[in-house]
């Protein structure tokens, strides 16, 4: 027979998550548990009672994360204009790598959680990418490959200060969009 949690308990568990969720994003996955259990309110030993592990700490936070992103693409390919879906998709990928450093880590093998989300966003890519191509948005050329070779060249300044990411990643998207798109 399982126990329900009191609400304390599931309180402090949502709290931490939370926590977890904002001191994984601004710092990245090797943020100390200690800070995410100070800005939780809680001791460490409440932390580790709820996550005996960074990884199971980690897994609870991107849950949330990859989930919206599987939502997101589900919206993409449900989008009529093959253009729109796909660029939209591309600057929702930027905007994440500027902002989300727990999820691109993740996202880019960090952690190895989600191998099944992962290969489905990369089929739903490949599904925009090949509708986008069959509507003649796209150079002549242009296949899935080259998009995750945009994707990776954003992905790859995630590391940048802060202060700077946000307008070189912004950039580079812009760059990598105009380089796709038929004239």
């Amino acid at each position: 027979m399982s126990r329900i949690p009191r609400s304390d308990a599931r309180a402090n568990r949502e709290r931490v998550i939370g926590a977890a969720r904002e001191t994984f994003a601004a710092d990245g996955v090797e943020a100390p548990m200690r800070a995410v259990a100070r800005r939780a309110g809680i001791g460490v030993a409440t932390l580790y009672r709820h996550f005996p592990a960074r990884a199971d700490l980690l897994t609870a936070v991107l849950a949330e994360r990859v989930a919206e992103c599987s939502e997101r693409m589900r919206a993409a390919l449900e989008d009529p204009d093959p253009w729109r879906a796909l660029e939209g998709t591309i600057r929702e990928f930027a905007d994440r790598q500027a902002s989300d450093r727990a999820l691109n880590e993740a996202l880019f093998g960090a952690h190895d959680a989600f191998p099944e989300e992962r290969r489905e966003h990369s089929r739903a890519l490949n599904t925009l990418v090949e509708r986008a191509r069959k509507a003649g948005v796209l150079r002549a050329g242009v296949d899935a490959d080259d998009v995750r070779a945009g994707l990776l060249a954003i992905a790859s300044l995630r590391r940048l200060p802060p202060e700077t990411s946000g307008a070189v990643i912004g950039k580079l998207r812009d760059l990598i969009l105009a380089g796709l798109r038929r004239k």
